[in-house]
């Protein structure tokens, strides 16, 4: 039997109840993060540079607090459709920015 397709972000359990590693379920988180951490820094770079840690701190928090969800929905999703893992995970990573960027500026007002 041939083994799922993996993305080069998500590695796929081969079977339905084999649980996935934890160790690359950090590594995706830390990639999840990084990325929509840059997204946020290239698309607000004036706002980031100007703004004030408490700032800073209220849009990591809201990235934080929406971070399982997404996290959970990029599994479920490349669970059930392997060849669009990559295509998730950068909807994941676009999500997670959008709420960060959104904190930020809720908070400049």
């Amino acid at each position: 039997m041939a083994s799922p397709p993996h993305s080069a972000f998500i590695a796929v359990p081969d079977h339905e109840n084999e649980p996935m590693n934890l160790s690359n379920m950090d590594t995706l988180a830390k990639a999840l993060a990084n990325a929509a951490m840059t997204v946020l820094v290239r698309s607000c770079r004036k706002e980031v540079a100007g703004a004030s840690h408490a700032r800073l701190d209220a849009a990591c928090a809201a990235m934080r607090a929406k971070a399982r969800p997404v996290l959970d929905q990029l599994l479920d999703d490349a669970h059930a459709a392997p060849w669009v893992a990559e295509a998730a995970f950068a909807a994941a990573v676009l999500e997670l920015a959008q709420t960060g960027i959104a904190a930020l500026k809720a908070s400049e007002a």
